[in-house]
């Protein structure tokens, strides 16, 4: 279990002062300018080592994803974008971070852009938070006029300009290309790689896109050492995490525990249990509704780390745990997840655009057990043509929930058709 001063978010649940003068009471903005002289290299090179893997989903490596961007520029300027657009139902770790602690993402927007030689760096907020624009603008006003950043940013002899720019609530607009078309003042969809955004991102420029706990862990990783972030978790898996919990607990919440951490200590020791103990717990989405479910039974002794949690035929995702109860109808739950992407697809791709109405039209019927026991296996062939088939991730974050109850709970939607077929629903109809 992670200790009090290996904490990273010394303020996730604005407990204390999360003005500039509180940061800085807390050890933030501490001497930032002697991180800045070790030199672009030096930076990365110790990104690297942390073995610190992105906090957005994919978990790509952090320190190789800014070695990608230009060591000489061409003349056209660098860009760090920091995506904010935290829309993953059942995700809510970022939105802690800008709104109690919001110095920790400033500072590390500062440390992340010279690393790749960026002098202005943009944060894309989701539509839906604004308590969290106003939290991190108020911040970022600060910084400037206390000299953290604009000319000479922090006294490091390099110039930083950030600029908080506030979505208008799409999903898609979490993808790192749509993101950038909806900066430019565009459509948000999706563009087609290769060019990469470290290529040819913003404007047309070199750009990173990470995600706001992947730049706010950065200037604490440096102050006290690559090493000491990499001896937190399992290889491959370091570092501390912040995990949201939701649902069928005792005490849904927010928390930064070390990667690795089994399923069952996360739950016991801050969530205070399953509610109704461990015999009721069903089946659990282990990082936020893209990623399939698993069996209660099968998640108790999981482990939460990217690795670990692909042996169990899930992800870490974003490390929302989404818990559900025996009072849970999983396949209306799962129905409802695809509903959800049905509305938020773009539309751009043929399969996604036409597979996500579809998919959410079969299950609307597999919950009321109004399908065909062959309807089963073709929705999950339907799942296959459009995962892996189209620009972005929404086709496979469509697929995936679905897959995870077919593989999960085939026996149930099974019963259910049968029950229907049989006419005798009655106290088993989904309502």
């Amino acid at each position: 279990m992670l200790k009090d001063q290996d904490r990273i978010f010394t303020n996730l649940y604005g407990m204390h002062d999360r003005s500039l003068k509180g940061a800085k009471a807390r050890g933030h903005w501490d001497d930032t300018a002697k991180i800045i002289q070790q030199g672009r290299d030096a930076i990365v090179d110790q990104m690297k080592s942390s073995g610190l893997r992105g906090r957005g989903g994919a978990g790509f490596p952090t320190g190789l994803k800014w070695s990608f961007m230009p060591k000489e520029s061409d003349g056209r300027p660098a860009y760090l974008v920091i995506n904010a657009d935290e829309s993953e139902p059942g995700t809510c770790k970022d939105r802690e971070i800008m709104r109690h602690d919001p110095h920790t993402l400033i500072e590390g927007a500062l440390i992340a852009s010279f690393a790749m030689g960026a002098h202005t760096s943009y944060i894309y907020i989701r539509g839906e938070y604004i308590r969290e624009r106003e939290a991190l603008q108020a911040a970022i006003d600060e910084a400037y006029d206390a000299g953290l950043l604009g000319k000479n940013a922090a006294g490091s002899n390099w110039d930083f300009d950030l600029f908080l720019h506030h979505g208008a609530g799409a999903y898609i607009c979490g993808e790192e290309t749509a993101l950038l078309e909806s900066l430019e003042g565009k459509k948000g969809m999706p563009r087609m790689k290769p060019p990469f955004p470290a290529g040819s991102g913003l404007y047309g420029c070199p750009t990173t896109v990470n995600n706001v706990e992947s730049i706010a862990v950065v200037p604490t990783v440096l102050r006290r050492g690559p090493e000491w972030f990499a001896g937190f978790g399992r290889p491959n898996n370091a570092g501390t995490k912040i995990f949201g919990i939701s649902g069928h607990v005792n005490n849904p919440c927010v928390v930064e525990e070390e990667m690795s951490i089994s399923f069952e200590e996360l739950i016991e020791k801050h969530c205070g249990g399953i509610r109704g103990g461990w015999e009721n717990l069903l089946a659990v989405i282990p990082g936020g509704s893209s990623v399939p479910c698993v069996r209660g039974e099968n998640m108790r002794e999981a482990i939460m780390d990217f690795d670990a949690l692909r042996e169990v035929g899930s992800s870490l995702g974003t490390a929302a745990v989404i818990v559900m109860d025996r009072s849970v109808d999983p396949i209306k739950a799962i129905w409802r997840l695809s509903k959800f992407y049905k509305h938020e697809s773009c539309g751009q791709c043929t399969p996604c655009r036409e597979g996500t109405g579809w998919m959410m039209r079969v299950m609307d019927r597999l919950v009321k057990g109004e399908a065909e026991l062959e309807e089963i296996d073709m929705l999950f062939d339907v799942t296959k043509q459009v995962e892996g088939h189209t620009i972005c991730a929404l086709g496979d974050a469509a697929a995936w929930p679905i897959q995870g109850l077919i593989r999960n709970f085939r026996e149930e939607i099974e019963d259910r058709v049968k029950a229907q077929k049989s006419g005798r629903l009655g106290a088993m109809a989904a309502e």
